[in-house]
């Protein structure tokens, strides 16, 4: 497996998004359990979650606690496995999402994700989503003072915008590793976000890298230059997505979601698919 940089760790090229795992649509435990294993075992270090990844208002960290005993479970060295959550999102329990950004929020968030992953510190914490209603220097403030307590071991923000990063940057005392925002072949307005990341040596870890859940699938249908090349390679459009994101800059990180070993497999060996410029320009150019 090939490695980046997150903070001063190395974490494998390609993560693994444990969303589907916990929402509408779930499947069955065992299934999860399987697609975290197949991604240990294919050297996947760096797993994503969140404290809203879950169902009804009784199920709060489903997908922290899944993560957590499936990764526990597994029988080899899981010593390297850097588990990055994130606090500031909720979802009621009636297929809302809605926000809570306070201090006194993502403090208390922190804690309980503490206790579902059995660990001391959280490998990466992550502010989720800004909350219009809260000041955004004390939403990240107070992810600054979980970093000083030693709750988290690196700090990083969700759906920013760049100042945003800036600011969050600069509150952090330049201690910020990690953003995570939206960006597919069907949403490229993330780019300025991975460029400024990118001249601030921070990781950028691209959310719905497919496409979201329900349109990964359809990635060949939709782009018809991802199939193109695809088909020209013998490999999947999901591999030659990931493999154009990769190529993208050194600071992406992509994080597929995914309840399903094959496609777990699948992704990870786009680490191994090196596209050509030429090909890199067709799929930079490549609209629905």
């Amino acid at each position: 497996m090939q490695t980046r940089r997150i903070g001063d760790v190395q974490v494998s090229a390609i993560g693994l998004g444990g969303m589907p795992m916990s929402i509408e649509g779930r499947p069955e435990e065992r299934r999860s359990v399987a697609a975290i294993h197949a991604a240990l075992e294919a050297g996947v270090t760096l797993i994503d979650t969140a404290d809203a990844y879950h169902l009804s208002a009784n199920d709060v960290g489903h997908n922290e606690s899944l993560i957590a005993s499936a990764v526990a479970g597994y029988g080899g060295d899981t010593s390297e496995v850097l588990i990055a959550t994130k606090g500031g999102h909720l979802r009621p329990g009636d297929g809302t999402w809605t926000l809570d950004g306070s201090p006194e929020h993502l403090k208390a968030a922190c804690e309980l994700s503490l206790k579902r992953l059995g660990v001391e510190a959280i490998g990466l914490y992550q502010f989720h989503r800004p909350d219009p209603k809260v000041p955004y220097a004390e939403s990240v403030g107070a992810i600054g003072d979980l970093l000083d307590a030693g709750k988290i071991r690196f700090a990083g923000v969700s759906n920013a915008d760049p100042d945003q990063i800036r600011q969050a940057n600069e509150i952090l005392g330049g201690r910020l590793v990690s953003v995570q925002n939206q960006f597919s072949p069907a949403f490229r307005s993330s780019e300025p976000e991975l460029e400024l990341c990118a001249e601030l040596g921070i990781t950028f870890l691209p959310w719905a890298p497919l496409g979201g859940i329900r349109r990964a699938g359809e990635l060949g249908s939709r782009f018809a230059a991802f199939a193109d090349v695809a088909g020209e390679r013998g490999v999947s459009p999901q591999q030659v997505c990931l493999a154009w994101m990769l190529a993208k800059s050194p600071v992406l990180i992509p994080i597929p979601g995914s309840s399903r070993p094959e496609t777990v497999r699948d992704s990870v060996a786009a680490v191994e698919l090196e596209l050509s410029a030429g090909e890199l320009s067709r799929l930079d150019a490549a609209r629905e």
